[in-house]
């Protein structure tokens, strides 16, 4: 059974959202990515002032990366209401906006070298700015996809929320390698790592556009019309925190392969900046070819099925994925399939998830309650990946802690998926 405004949604309006919400979630990730990727680049211009070591400089760039993500929730609370209150449009619009503004900032701020102490506070300060608005972006995306989906499809709509996650990292690891290739190493430190954050600029003015354009969703006009009671607050708690569980390892494993890989193979592993930057963008390239089948998948056969498969497969094939790149005598495209795996198996997660969570929350309050489910998970298991990661290795010396970090989160998702029913992807949306 479905609902009427699931029937009734004109397949132009449908695909206009779906173009909306996506092009303005490749902007926020492309940044986010860009980050990730120059992370040891940035730990030199603007965390290693005289004396300092290089891993020290890592580490406190990989803090204020956890910093951007701990404000995440913040933003999914104070968006999702103005999303659940007054509409996705608005929520959408402002985000973009918000993100644009700081992600360009941030490729026209002096180093420290320049400003001393001022430089680490207020790229600081840009990461906080960047943080609330990916927090806000996720439910109000989630949310205006899902709900313009025709019925049957909420999983193939809302994977595209996690593709262009896929295309805006492969985006700003294609920028990176392309400057990594195109200029001096001196050049790319001094000056080139500027550009992919001015990129933004242009980009985020194409998604504001494409979001002005948008109408609301049929199921927000539907309840703001005939005004609905929110659920009670406890529940809605309870279903936040489940979700977050049922995503952690999406979240963990996901910034592991996806994100921290550059600097972990370069800073444990010796290898070189265009050697980390070519295994991570096949692995992205692995994420991004299962999502969307993934997504699809899971409209036929369930949420439940393939999420459940993609975190057992993480949990027993992490390690092995790990050693494999630790040996020296393993051919490289072995590696280079290894790593596309590992991406692959992390899209069997993210594609059915935003649906998933979607699903679990009435249209009242799903801006706010699929927002910060996503953005908590997020916030403790993908923000601080890199600095718990560099940090272990420091102290231990242990090379093998990002197999270990990935497996465990895996294995707590497991047990909280088993609470999915099997055919809770049939019904319509609360």
């Amino acid at each position: 059974m479905t609902t009427s405004a699931e029937q009734t949604v004109p397949p132009v309006r449908s695909r206009r959202a779906l173009l909306a919400g996506s092009v303005g979630n490749f902007v926020e990730w492309y940044e986010f990515g860009v980050y990730g990727y120059f992370a040891t680049i940035i730990a030199a211009n603007f965390f290693t002032p005289e004396g300092g070591s290089d891993v020290e400089a890592l580490v406190k760039t990989y803090a204020s990366f956890a910093l951007a993500f701990f404000f995440r929730p913040v933003g999914a609370a104070l968006f999702g209401r103005i999303g659940d209150r007054i509409g996705r449009r608005p929520t959408l619009i402002l985000v973009i906006t918000l993100m644009t503004l700081a992600t360009t900032a941030i490729g026209l701020l002096p180093t420290y070298a320049t400003a001393g102490a001022a430089a680490p506070w207020l790229l600081t300060l840009l990461r906080i700015l960047q943080g609330l608005s990916a927090g806000g972006e996720f439910g109000g995306a989630v949310s205006l996809m899902t709900e313009f989906a025709p019925a049957g499809r909420r999983g193939l709509y809302g994977s595209w929320q996690s593709f262009t996650v896929a295309l805006g990292l492969l985006g700003g690891a294609g920028a990176a390698a392309l400057l990594a290739t195109v200029l001096s190493e001196g050049a790319l430190n001094d000056w080139g790592w500027r550009l992919p954050f001015l990129l933004t600029l242009p980009l985020g003015a194409v998604a504001l556009w494409l979001r002005l354009r948008l109408e609301e969703t049929p199921s927000f006009r539907r309840v703001d019309a005939e005004p609905v009671a929110a659920p009670p607050a406890a529940e809605v708690v309870r279903a936040i925190l489940l979700g977050a569980g049922r995503i952690m390892g999406w979240a963990a494993a996901g910034y592991t392969f996806l994100v921290v890989l550059p600097a972990y193979l370069q800073s444990a592993l010796n290898a070189s900046f265009q050697e980390a930057l070519v295994a991570t963008v096949l692995a992205n390239l692995g994420f991004a070819a299962s999502i969307v089948p993934a997504g699809a998948l899971s409209d036929r056969i369930g949420r439940r099925a393939v999420m459940l498969t993609g975190a057992v497969l993480v949990v027993v094939l992490a390690l092995p994925l790990i050693n494999l790149l630790q040996d020296l005598v393993t051919a490289t495209p072995l590696k280079g399939l290894a790593v596309f795996a590992a991406g692959a198996v992390v899209g069997l997660l993210a594609g059915p998830g935003p649906a998933m969570l979607a699903e679990m929350f009435p249209t009242r309050v799903r801006c706010t309650g699929l927002g910060l489910a996503y953005a908590l998970s997020n916030a403790v298991f993908s923000g601080c990946a890199g600095l718990v990661i560099t940090e272990l290795i420091k102290r231990t010396g242990n090379v093998d802690i990002p197999a270990y970090y990935a497996a465990a989160t895996c294995a707590v998702s497991v047990f909280a998926l088993l609470s999915l029913r099997g055919d809770d992807h049939r019904g319509p949306l609360r």
